[in-house]
């Protein structure tokens, strides 16, 4: 059997620490960035858990006269952590204590920009948490408006889109009486909008796809007296983001978002001047996204996805019986 390309990283990295040519720093620092190449889109478990592993050996080594390096490789671990997916938060607790392990350390060794990526991953760790009542989402969206402090659109447009998605799916989750709503809903939306001023499809593709998925969720389910208007900038905002997600490149991407289009279209009249005539041509639109959603999802073994699309089909289905009865 070929060895993998993390079973190669993880011998590299077991060299360069047996290596009586490098110095004990020298060492952590090769564990280091050999662990977040391993965090570098993987394909499985595997590396992350590896990159955990060769985090770990890196504090083993590491001196007390070596406080910023201790943080950054408590800081890379506690990310590793939050990437591996799990059903329960222990991984995410675990997480949690390395980053709070080395607040400290970097906030008096370590760069501005070094304190703020560091408070945008403890920020999404904390958001992750709160479903588990280990942490709160004010508490995220504290860290994440500090980290703006640095941030900002001009100087770092990729970090800024990132932390104002994250704040504004932390608006989206807060909970708030019914009569504040629409504020919540509407700070969102805002928060999508101000980040894809700084982000465009040439330079940030990636950044820019994810926030017009995103704001066109947002806009969906926007409390308005303008539904139609919201679903038209939504339908827009999604044809945006298939611009750079496509089915070859990034399927579940892609699936997610030609899923979310069909439910606009779902509830969308095909005259907009003649609401009355119905939507049939739409619901046939729908029903065909819904279609190539679920073919990708199975094929990716998203089940509880293609859970979904199916309900959603059949939800299609009962609704062009009746139109095609009337």
């Amino acid at each position: 059997m070929t060895p993998s390309i993390t079973d190669s990283a993880v011998k590299a990295a077991i060299a360069a620490i047996e290596s009586d040519s490098a110095t004990v720093p020298e060492k952590i620092e090769m564990l280091i960035e050999i662990a977040a190449g391993l965090q570098n889109k993987p394909k499985s478990i595997k590396p992350l858990e590896d990159a955990v592993s060769l985090y770990r050996r890196a504090l083993e080594l590491c001196p007390p006269e070596e406080p910023l390096l201790r943080a950054r490789v408590l800081a890379g671990m506690g990310t590793a952590l939050r990437t591996i997916p799990a059903t329960g938060c222990e991984q995410l607790l675990e997480a949690k204590e390395a980053y709070m392990t080395a607040m400290p350390l970097l906030q008096e060794y370590a760069s501005p920009e070094e304190n703020a990526e560091f408070e945008m991953n403890l920020g999404l760790v904390l958001q992750a948490l709160t479903p588990f009542g280990e942490a709160t989402l004010i508490e995220a969206v504290q860290l994440y408006q500090r980290a703006l402090r640095v941030f900002s659109g001009q100087t770092y447009p990729q970090e800024y889109a990132i932390l104002q998605n994250n704040l504004a799916i932390a608006y989206l989750s807060l909970p708030l009486a019914a009569e504040r709503e629409e504020m919540r809903q509407g700070l969102a939306v805002q928060a999508f909008e101000d980040a894809l001023k700084w982000v465009t499809l040439i330079d940030h593709p990636s950044e820019y796809a994810m926030l017009q998925n995103n704001l066109a969720n947002a806009l969906q389910y926007l409390p308005s007296a303008h539904p139609v208007e919201n679903n038209l900038k939504a339908l827009n905002a999604y044809d945006e983001a298939l611009k750079v997600r496509t089915a070859q490149d990034t399927p579940i991407e892609y699936a997610n978002t030609i899923a979310n289009k069909a439910n606009v279209l779902f509830n969308l009249p095909d005259d907009l001047e003649q609401p009355e005539k119905g939507n049939l041509n739409n619901l046939k639109k729908a029903k065909a996204y819904y279609e190539e959603a679920r073919k990708i999802f199975i094929e990716h073994q998203e089940w509880e996805r293609a859970k979904v699309a199916a309900q959603a089909l059949q939800d299609i289905e009962q609704e062009l019986l009746i139109t095609n009865s009337q």
